[in-house]
């Protein structure tokens, strides 16, 4: 297993095992959070302007394992859209620790991630 590389201002969150034949990863927290509340398209764009992405659902269960203290005690987008309801989109609730949906439009906090693949 490789040893991860922090960049600067980055926190290492730990290891995602892969599921259904991906790659195990590395996951990193960014460094920059979204100062205000912000609708699922804007944490999206906010993401992608950090270099990083939104976190999974999985990812933010290992962010609330492993770093809770980098978080307010209040809900933040995942990356992941509800399935069924494409008006919908996951969230990571980081005072309790339960995931839920939200409407997308509705505003909550955002966080992006950085993955890294491990090479066996």
């Amino acid at each position: 297993m490789n040893n991860p590389e922090l960049n600067e201002g980055e926190i290492y969150a730990g290891i995602l095992l892969g599921k259904d034949g991906e790659q195990d990863q590395h996951i990193f927290l960014l460094p920059l959070r979204a100062d205000d509340a912000v609708t699922f398209k804007q944490a999206q764009e906010f993401a992608k302007a950090t270099g990083g992405d939104l976190p999974t659902r999985r990812e933010q269960a290992l962010l609330f394992a492993n770093l809770p203290e980098q978080f307010e005690e209040t809900w933040y987008w995942s990356g992941e859209e509800h399935a069924a309801s494409s008006g919908f989109a996951w969230y990571q609730d980081f005072s309790y620790g339960n995931q839920d949906y939200d409407r997308k439009n509705d505003e909550l906090r955002a966080r992006s991630v950085r993955r890294s693949k491990i090479s066996a």
